[in-house]
């Protein structure tokens, strides 16, 4: 379990990826890899030692590492280009790591994974690669022993009084040894940093970042936090940001609970959608494809429903959790995410193929370069936690019927379109709402039809009608009037 933080409240999951990631063998085998690691790195590189050449290069790099970014995250892998970002958490294990496996998965619509389930040494990483070049997937490096030994256990300073620490000099030369592991295949997005950090830890999870921010400029260094709720987790959040100088925020929480639906998911995405616009960083999120303790299977539906909630607080990036199943040998309580532990397609690998290529790639593509305007909950009563209750405005005048979850969207360079993302409320149940067009400011409605990526029948109405099955979602295009 991540390092416990005073200032995070309202989490609903009692296990974490990070857990997971250490269960596999992220523990005294990364200090003793990475114990080699750093003899190459310093015997390769003489700046690394305590000669005044070595401290004039240490003062660079750590000046480097603080510099702001290297590039925008509209330039980055993943972050930048049209396509929206599917990612998974799990991925076939390394005897599983066949190029029909990963085939598998560019079928499902997914765009990168993430390594994991035993893929924790340059030799399978790079292999996961190697399979990913072939099928056009991109890939996240997560428990490289090199990168992972710093994140976990030590402290990125030139203050040489501090216990367990690295200079910045040693760091970078750490991590181009990891890089030039990976840098030769084409899927390499970049690296998971650090996967739900203490706050503790933003310091040195800041300082990686920064470093591979210089030494690899066109790569993704990626990390994700805990849930939590509250203005103690929105202060979390914030630090985070302040901090890491990250080019993207991201969190997990898994609502589909066995009693129902954790309805602090809301505040949660709420927080994420304020950090976001505040810091003009993509959110991204994973999404519950698994059941484990007090957690529920989703459905097919509940799935569509935590990808459509996501859109309409601004998500840019979806992610699995997860794809694989873990080995119940584990003892973590998983049941069946897409695929069986023994590699057999369950129902969730269809619904998952569906909602990817037929609903989230093309919808994507529309909503990634836009920003999000409001998010509304009409019809929701009792709110939940954060939530905003419609009111009439410049583009909608009433919203009746059951309840929905209303996004409004705009272009960065704002021309007087509006987008309209209407979400069914409900997970489990068709939904019908009737929405009010204020004519005044709308001059047309045009219906998104995903199988064709194009807006069409925009004609100027009074009123719109949207049917949705559970946990679905509509797009719209409202033009000026």
């Amino acid at each position: 379990m991540p390092e416990q933080n005073p200032s995070i409240s309202g989490t609903s999951q009692p296990m974490h990826r990070r857990t997971l990631l250490q269960a596999a063998g992220l523990g005294a085998g990364v200090l003793a890899a990475s114990g080699m690691a750093a003899g190459r790195a310093a015997a390769a590189d003489p700046s690394a030692g305590n000669s005044p050449a070595g401290n004039s290069a240490s003062a660079t790099a750590s000046s480097a590492a603080t510099e702001p970014a290297a590039a925008s995250s509209a330039d980055l892998p993943l972050t930048g280009g049209p396509d929206f970002p599917i990612g998974l958490f799990w991925p076939p294990h390394p005897y599983e790591t066949t190029l029909d496996r990963y085939q598998e998965i560019s079928d499902a619509g997914f765009t990168f994974l993430i390594t994991g389930n035993y893929q924790f040494d340059p030799q399978s990483g790079g292999y996961a690669l190697q399979m990913a070049d072939q099928v056009g997937l991109k890939v996240l490096i997560a428990g490289d022993p090199r990168v992972q030994a710093i994140a976990q256990y030590m402290a990125v300073t030139d203050d040489r009084s501090v216990p367990s620490s690295l200079t910045t000099a040693d760091a970078t030369s750490w991590v181009q040894s990891a890089l030039g592991s990976y840098a030769s295949h084409p899927s390499l997005a970049g690296f998971n940093v650090f996967d739900e950090p203490a706050q503790s830890r933003f310091p040195t999870v800041g300082a990686l970042t920064g470093i591979v921010r210089k030494v690899a400029p066109g790569l993704l260094p990626y990390s994700n936090l805990v849930p939590g709720n509250g203005p103690g987790y929105a202060a979390f959040v914030q630090a985070y940001i302040d901090t890491v100088q990250p080019p993207l925020i991201s969190f997990d929480r898994y609502p589909i609970l066995a009693d129902g639906i954790d309805l602090n998911y809301f505040d949660n995405w709420a927080i994420y959608r304020e950090a976001s616009l505040k810091s003009g960083l993509p959110a991204w999120t994973y999404i519950q494809s698994v059941g484990f303790n007090n957690h529920r299977v989703p459905t097919a539906s509940q799935l569509a429903w935590q990808t459509n909630i996501s859109l309409a607080y601004g998500c840019k990036g979806i992610q699995y959790f997860t794809y694989w199943t873990p080995d119940p040998a584990r003892g973590e309580g998983f049941t069946k995410a897409l695929i069986t532990p023994d590699g057999k397609q369950t129902p969730l690998y269809g619904a998952a193929r569906k909602l990817n290529r037929n609903w989230l790639q093309p919808v994507g593509r529309q909503l990634k370069p836009l920003v999000s305007e409001s998010v509304q909950h009409a019809n929701d009563t009792p709110l939940p936690p954060s939530a905003v209750a419609f009111a009439p405005g410049d583009h909608l005048t009433s919203a009746t019927g059951d309840a929905a979850v209303i996004g409004l969207f705009r272009n960065p360079q704002d021309d007087g379109t509006r987008y309209l993302l209407v979400t069914n409320r409900n997970p489990d149940a068709a939904a019908s709402v009737r929405l009010g067009i204020n004519r005044t400011n709308v001059g047309g409605v045009a219906d998104f039809v995903p199988a064709t990526g194009r807006y069409s029948g925009a004609a100027r109405r009074a009123t719109l009608h949207v049917q949705l099955k559970a946990g679905a979602a509509a797009l719209y295009r409202l033009s000026p009037a």
